[in-house]
């Protein structure tokens, strides 16, 4: 940590968290203070990796982060919660408190964080303060007016209702007891995103919190060091001095910064520094294993993606992380994913034409998706499948109605496991293999489909040695 001379501390400008559950409005309400709009742009309405802003009010500037709302991201609200002087909780009036409200309402508690209530919609027809407001003192948030000294606002973010009293209150809180910081001090910030782009290299999203960081100096956090190459606000406008409290884009850091990582002007990288981020406890042998590969498009969605992947590990099941990288999905993504049997998942990321390639070569499975809840229903499928028995399916052969040439139309019933369409199997008569042959279609009540769990099937098969009533066709894993 920096050290300052206290007789040259000043009052910095508040910074506010916005926190809350899912759709309950927060970027709305950040896009009428910024007076832009940027909700549009959010993948599914969802606000997925952490932005910070400066807005004015009554010449007093103010800095808010916004936070993810989706579960998911829990570890990117407390960064946030952790960083920020004030907080502002919003409760949608038309819903009360939900998940991830008593979960930012938890944050809030551990972090000691201040915080205004921004009760919103109520521009709603269905909307019910009153209802939200008892919902709040069930959950231990103690209202002024209500028996409690937590400040409150009824507001609608999407017509501006209110807001400018928001501000108020805002501002009202960090005058009681004002952050200092010395502007005239070596910087110091925090990382609250970064990534890797094509053009520029590494970008990170630093929030100062005291000192200065100027153009031209050298910095380091706990893992990696750089130069301040480039240095933007928060509108993109190049500028050389980032002052307390202020926003700022840097480009020069030599190797991508961990979100929450700390930045000192003149410092110098930990070198002894573990990474923990890879580490994860040996596999029970017994344990099916999924290995992934994992990418996403700015370090703080990543580090959610892989705490999220590894939180999916099961009894029977354990999940490998053995790469995490922020970019694209390329070709050595796919070949890394050849060589180890690992699976490739990617967050708001794309795969090169290289990659697509190869991975449709080498049958390298990739899930992507700019939506998260998209990743882990894909992924809970995979993992489902590893979960099956080893010895996969049994079917035993009722019928035989054509035979030309290898191919075969056969009908069954699954007397064990299951099977799916382009499944190898070994055909046993009386318990001896006669041969070996592949699915190529199902159908269950006249209806193709993929997978056969119990019950009667027709099946087209592909197999040298013709199939007989009686025989079992034997699909392993």
């Amino acid at each position: 940590m920096t050290t300052s001379d206290t007789s040259k501390k000043q009052p910095r400008p508040p910074i506010v968290v916005v926190m809350g559950h899912v759709d309950h409005g927060k970027t709305t309400l950040l896009d009428y203070i910024r007076e832009t709009k940027t909700a549009e742009r959010e993948a599914g309405g969802i606000t997925q990796s952490v932005g910070a802003y400066e807005v004015e009010k009554n010449g007093k500037k103010i800095t808010f982060i916004d936070t993810p709302g989706h579960e998911a991201f829990n570890h990117m609200r407390q960064r946030g919660a952790s960083i920020a002087d004030v907080a502002v909780l919003v409760v949608a009036a038309d819903d009360g408190v939900k998940p991830q409200t008593k979960e930012a309402i938890n944050i809030l508690k551990e972090t000691n964080t201040p915080f205004v209530v921004a009760i919103n919609k109520i521009d709603k027809n269905n909307a019910d303060p009153e209802r939200t407001k008892q919902d709040l003192l069930a959950h231990e948030v103690y209202l002024e007016k209500l028996g409690g000294d937590v400040s409150w606002v009824e507001i609608s973010a999407k017509t501006g209702e209110c807001v400018e009293s928001l501000l108020e209150h805002i501002l009202l809180m960090w005058e009681i007891d004002p952050p200092l910081a010395d502007a005239s001090a070596p910087g110091e910030g925090i990382v609250l995103e970064s990534s890797r782009g094509n053009q520029r290299g590494i970008v990170a999203t630093v929030i100062v919190r005291n000192g200065t960081i100027k153009k031209g100096d050298s910095i380091a956090t706990e893992r990696v060091e750089g130069k301040v190459r480039i240095m933007e606000d928060f509108l993109g406008k190049q500028i050389d001095v980032c002052l307390p409290s202020q926003p700022a884009v840097i480009v020069g850091f030599s190797d991508i910064p961990h979100a929450g990582e700390t930045v000192l002007v003149g410092g110098v990288p930990q070198k002894d520094v573990k990474e923990n981020t890879i580490e994860q406890k040996e596999e029970d042998e017994e344990k099916e294993v999924i290995a992934l590969i994992v990418k996403a498009d700015v370090s703080g969605s990543l580090q959610a993606l892989v705490q999220i992947l590894r939180a999916m590990s099961t009894d029977e099941v354990i999940v490998k992380i053995i790469s995490q990288e922020v970019g694209d999905i390329t070709d050595g993504d796919v070949k890394h994913a050849v060589s180890t049997g690992a699976y490739i998942v990617g967050f708001n990321v794309k795969a090169n034409k290289a990659a697509e390639n190869v991975s449709q070569a080498q049958d390298v499975t990739i899930i992507t998706s700019n939506i998260i809840y998209n990743i882990v229903e894909q992924f809970e499928k995979l993992r489902e499948k590893a979960q099956k028995p080893a010895h996969q399916g049994i079917l035993e052969v009722l019928a035989v109605f054509s035979q030309k040439n290898e191919k075969q139309v056969i009908g069954g019933k699954i007397v064990e496991g299951y099977i799916s369409e382009k499944d190898v199997f070994v055909c046993q008569r009386d318990g001896e293999d006669i041969g070996k042959g592949r699915i190529k279609n199902l159908q269950q009540d006249k209806v193709d489909c993929r997978e056969v769990q119990e019950g009667e099937c027709g099946l087209m098969v592909e197999c040298k040695e013709p199939i007989k009533p009686g025989d079992h066709l034997v699909v392993e894993a």
